[in-house]
């Protein structure tokens, strides 16, 4: 047999497999860094403009809505913009006059606290602290004592030796000389006190005027970005920007009406309390709950500084404390998750950085548009193909769909991982869900790898044994389908989170018997042989079949591909086996192996 397989060879002599080098990074990724600090640095030197552009887009999010409203009850374009930005303007300068009434009353009323915080300051001195301050000013003293070298001792003045005459004094006596400013001409006065608004009022000029354009050629825009994004599938261009400004849209005034209501929470608390001007309070609140995670916590400091310093004890300071600790949770982990999901699309890194990075381009209106415009950049790389990019880098999604997920932890040796994974995927889906959308799918990536010859003996080991494991620890669960709604399993299957996709449930077979209920032909120990493929990870999918048989009653073997050989398939004990089922993760077309294989198992 040995010569005749030689013969074969010489005839049809094998050629080595082709594997196309690996791509190596190259020049390519210089021209977007250039790119990319070229347009970092134009926000940062155009920020004077691009600010109130900024919050103009996002204005015209939260206003939008209300213009499609007064369009379709029949006002015009022109008219309903006009009623739109004038409503706006008017909560705009409503909520300045107020918050500049609260500023100017808490100025005037700061002196008084004074006392306050002096007694406070004293009874810390004379408490506990005080006394740690002593103890820890011993310590230096004694401290310095040891280190300090020794002095020698005074030398007396030698009686002969006359003494320098003292310094002779100047006898003028200084001039006093004061100084005064002349009276301010009132060109001046004005000057002076205008000179802090005027900033302030031109950016909020800009913004409306940008506004209002915005707004008047809203379809204009529109149609100019679908030509930029890609005008060859208008369709799916359109249903995409329009889902995401809708999206937007809601987000902006959802995440507006939830602040608004924790500010004014906040400030009715405050006012329950005792706390002075707590509508300033609450606007601040509200204001700064625009950070997350540390907004509203930030937004706590001064009214508990301000408490301390109204309050003669600590209640007051700890009533306020306690409305900010119970409030901000009970939003954030109970009412959010109910108006509008569980997070705002961004992966917490991600809000972490464009927070730190906004604030570094444009200050504290940096801080405030961080997230509503790192979440224009993510819906806008989740509709467009080209920034694509942007979803990855910033959205909540994960970045591997669990099939990748599940072969980058075997390849990385970590079935730690990847158990932590299936564990997830089967609290709401079947065993044989699992094993074929989600095992043997990494599987086939796997061996395809190892075809085009980029695994290394050493890597298709460790995937072996890693399989190997994770059908041994899933060796208690039983192939039945959870009787909870199928959430978590949907969207890691798809690789989404925004969305719910059904999960199958483990499949059914018209008429089967149950596991007891099966002839005792098909229960014995080898009743059904799984036999591996050729490939270098066919048996792993042997394995898991025999285990899916194996819980619905069937007695099971795995049979590696070497034991149906030619030089083997004798010796093989078939004697109980009443089906044979072949597993191949890759195959095309009808090969010649897999006939004789057939045939061999047959004979």
């Amino acid at each position: 047999m040995a010569d005749g397989r030689d013969d074969r060879r010489r005839i049809f002599p094998m050629k080595p497999a082709r594997v196309q080098a690996a791509e190596t990074p190259g020049d390519g990724l210089a021209a977007p860094l250039v790119i990319a600090a070229v347009i970092v640095a134009a926000l940062y030197f155009g920020r004077e403009i691009l600010i109130p552009i900024a919050i103009a887009v996002l204005l015209s999010f939260v206003i939008g809505p209300l213009v499609a409203l007064l369009r379709k009850l029949r006002l015009g374009r022109i008219p309903s913009v006009g009623v739109a930005v004038l409503l706006l303007l008017a909560v705009v300068a409503g909520l300045g006059g107020l918050i500049g009434m609260q500023v100017a009353d808490l100025s005037t009323g700061l002196p008084r606290y004074q006392r306050t915080i002096a007694q406070k300051a004293e009874n810390l001195k004379a408490g506990p602290l005080g006394d740690l301050a002593g103890y820890l000013r011993s310590i230096n003293h004694q401290i310095q004592q040891a280190g300090a070298p020794e002095q020698k001792p005074e030398q007396k003045p030698d009686p002969g030796k006359r003494a320098p005459p003292p310094a002779v004094q100047n006898p003028d006596k200084p001039v006093l000389v004061e100084m005064r400013d002349r009276e301010p001409s009132p060109v001046e006065l004005a000057e002076k006190v205008l000179a802090p608004v005027v900033s302030p009022l031109a950016t909020l000029g800009i913004v409306f005027v940008v506004l209002i354009f915005i707004l008047v050629q809203r379809e204009d825009l529109r149609d100019r970005m679908i030509r930029l994004v890609g005008s060859s599938d208008l369709h799916r261009t359109t249903v995409a920007m329009d889902d995401a400004a809708r999206r937007l849209s809601r987000f902006f005034l959802v995440q507006l009406g939830l602040n608004a209501g924790f500010g004014l929470t906040i400030g009715i608390g405050l006012w329950l309390i005792g706390v002075p001007n707590p509508i300033l309070w609450g606007i601040f609140t509200a204001l700064m709950r625009f950070v997350p995670y540390i907004g509203a916590f930030l937004s706590a400091l001064l009214p508990l500084m301000l408490a301390a310093a109204v309050d003669p004890g600590w209640n007051m300071v700890l009533a306020t404390a306690a409305l900010f600790i119970v409030l901000e949770p009970l939003v954030g982990q109970f009412i959010e998750p109910l108006v509008y999901g569980h997070s705002t699309g961004l992966s917490p890194f991600a809000v972490l950085v464009s927070a730190l990075f906004w604030t570094w381009l444009w200050g504290p209106v940096g801080l405030l548009l961080s997230t509503p415009l790192t979440v224009c950049l993510v819906v806008l790389g989740r509709h467009v193909d080209k920034l694509e990019f942007l979803d990855v880098l910033f959205g909540d999604r994960p970045a591997l769909t669990p099939v990748e997920n599940f072969y980058q932890r075997m390849l990385a040796d970590d079935p730690d991982e990847a158990q932590e994974l299936a564990e997830a995927i089967l609290a709401q889906c079947s065993l044989s869900s699992y094993y074929d959308e989600v095992a043997l799918k990494g599987l086939q990536l796997a061996a395809t790898d190892a075809r085009r010859g980029v695994l290394t003996e050493s890597q298709l080991e460790r995937i072996r044994v890693g399989i190997a494991e994770l059908i041994e620890d899933l060796a208690d669960r039983d192939d039945v389908a959870p009787a909870t709604r199928p959430t978590l399993a949907g969207r890691l299957l798809s690789g989404r989170q925004d969305e719910e996709v059904p999960c199958e449930a483990a499949p059914a077979v018209p008429d089967a018997p149950a596991p007891d209920q099966l002839p005792e032909e098909w229960t014995r120990e080898g009743a059904v042989l799984c036999v591996a493929g050729r490939g270098p990870l066919d048996e792993a999918a042997s394995m898991m079949l025999a285990q899916l048989l194996a819980k619905h009653g069937f007695g099971t073997r795995v049979v590696p591909f070497e034991a149906v050989s030619r030089a083997e398939i004798g010796s093989l004990d078939a004697a109980a086996a009443r089906m044979i089922c072949i597993s191949y993760l890759e195959i095309s077309g009808t090969p010649a192996h897999l006939r004789y294989l057939v045939q061999r198992v047959r004979r």
